[in-house]
């Protein structure tokens, strides 16, 4: 049995915040009670000692374990930069419990033998819970239905062509038909590749500026008009990936209030920094790009509104030799697993998000949009997040688990960390200082 003892537990489902002691035996939460209260008889180990083990959450938040609904963990077929074993246990240092790896690897995930391999591999791994995302199309190339139904057998949650955009409006219509049927979520990357085409940041006077080709922030939001009206159509579960610009985000908000089964998340890299931020420097370029300031105001709007319903990464790690090249020709993607919290308490920190409602973008949040719960409560997962909103540190890059080092975050100073995870009743991190 595991006790984690004195923390103020923060469940944004049943409403709680307050000082508790959790205990968990085998993979579940076995009790919820008043910190330091009188355990239940301890059962002895074979050696005839206690077999409880405890961690002392003194000052520390205690909340339902971090689900981050969009990451990248390149296995298989990207392992040079970062293989499911490393990706993982980033992800258990940022205090996520369960993560959610997109499909295109090498073979792309879009049959069920490929998503039965991640989840083995995952399984063996042994550290952060991993739900694959699958192909909606063959190949992600928007020519024909994957193998949906058999990659939801396999573990799928959710399907998506993230990487690009589902190619057509018709190729929409069919997944969003057979993935209702499923109840299954469609997660799209929302881009017009037209306006796309070539473009390495947003377009504004920075992108002038640095002589570079912008794309408008109307390439993404052209897709989502597009998405929510075929969402409409077919009454299907439609998440909008990495959102970026300010028109989206209303088109969201609108949609929300007519009833739509529509749904988005923000990256911690776009809340944080804007285009104004961008230098020839690949670790700063990503996909969507760095939006205006304006934008960035928007966002951090709709995550207090209720308006973003989660905080996920994208994590997207690279081998150095890929990101160091010119800034045109380096691949989009910054890694982010350890640096969410960090960034998210920022907001809390300057009084622009209540801790509560973080909790829930990380939360309760995400998994309505896989539609399960995360609470803490006698027989739910052991799956915890502990993490102290003042404990002071640095992100030094060569210190992450990744196997890649492309973040814009290397040497930022941080109040706030990840102190322990716990998933399935086991602790798979414990901060060391």
């Amino acid at each position: 049995m595991l006790r984690i003892k004195n923390g103020r537990v923060i469940d944004p489902a049943s409403g709680t915040d307050a000082q508790l002691d959790v205990w968990l035996q085998g993979d579940r939460i076995a009790k919820v009670g008043p910190a330091n209260s009188a355990p239940e008889p301890e059962p002895k180990a074979a050696n005839g000692s206690p077999s409880e083990e405890s961690f002392d959450a003194s000052g520390m938040i205690v909340a339902p374990g971090f689900i981050d609904l969009h990451c990248h963990l390149r296995e298989p077929g990207g392992e040079p930069s970062e293989t499911i074993e490393t990706g993982t246990r980033a992800a258990a240092r940022g205090g996520f419990t369960a993560v959610c790896p997109m499909p295109n690897t090498r073979p792309v995930n879009d049959n069920a033998s490929v998503t039965r391999s991640i989840v083995e591999r995952a399984a063996a791994a042994g550290s952060t819970r991993v739900w694959p995302i699958g192909a909606a199309s063959q190949g992600s190339r928007g020519e024909g239905l994957a193998e949906i139904a058999a990659m939801q057998k396999a573990g799928i949650v959710a399907v998506s062509d993230d990487g690009r955009p589902i190619a057509t409006a018709k190729l929409l219509r069919q997944v969003m038909d057979y993935c209702r049927a499923l109840d299954l979520p469609v997660i799209d990357h929302c881009e017009d590749s037209s306006l796309f085409a070539g473009s390495v940041m947003r377009e504004g006077r920075q992108s002038v500026r640095l002589g570079l080709r912008g794309m408008p922030a109307a390439t993404e939001s052209i897709a989502v008009g597009r998405d929510v009206q075929i969402a409409e159509l077919t009454g299907c579960q439609l998440h909008i990936a990495h959102l970026s610009a300010t028109a989206s985000l209303e088109l969201v908000r609108a949609a929300k209030k007519r009833g739509l089964r529509v749904s988005c998340e923000v990256t911690p890299h776009h809340f944080t920094l804007s285009d104004v931020d961008v230098v020839y420097d690949t670790r700063f370029k990503m996909n969507p790009p760095l939006a205006s300031t304006e934008d960035r105001a928007a966002l951090v709007a709709g995550l207090a509104d209720g308006t973003v319903d989660a905080i996920a990464t994208d994590h997207a790690p690279h081998e150095a030799a890929s990101k160091d090249v010119e800034f045109d020709r380096a691949p989009f993607g910054v890694t982010g697993f350890e640096t969410a919290l960090g960034l998210a308490l920022e907001l809390v920190h300057a009084g622009q998000l209540s801790l509560r409602r973080m909790i829930e973008l990380f939360t309760t949040g995400p998994a309505r949009v896989l539609g399960c719960e995360r609470r803490i409560a006698a027989g739910e997962p052991g799956d915890l997040t502990i993490f102290s909103t003042e404990h002071s540190w640095t992100f030094r890059a060569q210190e992450s688990a990744s196997k890649s080092r492309n973040t814009p975050f290397d040497g930022r100073a941080f109040r706030g960390a990840p102190m322990a995870t716990v998933v399935a009743g086991r602790m798979i991190y414990r901060r060391e200082a």
